[in-house]
Parts: C-alpha cells; sequence; structure tokens
C-alpha cells in the first residue's frame, strides 16, 4: 500500500471514529447501522480492515456528509477556514494579474493581425 493510500485510510479511520465519537454512538450502534458487526467496525476504526467504496458511501450516508468530506486528508484545524479565505484571495488576486496580462496579449494579436492586414493590401 502506498503512503498516500495509508493517509487516507487513517485519516479516514480517525475521521469516523471521531465522528461516531461527536454523535456519541457505540460502536455496536454504528454497526448496526452499517449491518455488520460491532468487531468489524473496531476494525475498520483501527485500519485493520479495508472498506470498500460502498461501505464509504453507505457510511457517508449515515453520517450525513459527502463522501469527499470522509476522504478529505486536510487537518481540519481551526484555522483552515482563514487559510482556506486567505489562499481565496491570493487565486483572485492571480485571476486578476493573469486577465490583465490576456488582455495585454489581445491588443498585440488585434495589432499584428492589422500589420498584417496592411502589409498584405500593401503588396497587392
Amino acid at each position: 500500500m502506498s503512503n498516500q493510500q495509508n493517509t487516507i485510510q487513517g485519516s479516514f479511520c480517525k475521521k469516523l471514529k471521531d465522528l461516531r465519537h461527536e454523535r456519541k454512538w457505540s460502536q455496536e450502534y454504528l454497526a448496526y447501522r452499517l449491518g455488520v458487526s460491532a468487531p468489524s467496525v473496531s476494525k475498520i476504526e483501527a485500519g485493520i480492515t479495508n472498506v470498500t467504496l460502498s461501505s464509504i458511501k453507505q457510511i457517508a450516508v449515515i453520517f450525513e456528509l459527502p463522501v469527499v468530506e470522509l476522504l478529505n486528508t486536510e487537518n481540519d484545524s481551526p484555522n483552515k477556514a482563514l487559510t482556506d479565505i486567505s489562499q481565496l484571495i491570493k487565486l483572485k488576486e492571480k485571476l486578476g494579474t493573469r486577465e490583465t496580462e490576456i488582455a495585454v496579449l489581445q491588443r498585440k494579436i488585434i495589432e499584428l493581425y492589422e500589420e498584417l492586414q496592411h502589409n498584405i493590401t500593401a503588396s497587392n
């Protein structure tokens, strides 16, 4: 198993356990909801048992979360929202710069096209 797979599985296992604790659910209750045994839930949370995509989808439905959120390997720190906002601001600034560059290039293309048309007309 690759490091990325280990990271995803470890993150998923921790997230599953944290979600279960947040809701104050026992492993037995989650097992009941999943239609598996309590030891199976324990093995999933410990990362001993690999989980199928259909099981991940089922878990997402039970916890009313998108599958992507269950598989997200990002740390869910309190500062994550601030980081996301600052990244968004930087990306908007970069986009603005790129839009300006594109406008300048479009003007140059138009000028070159007009010069080419003028040269063609002059040579005929």
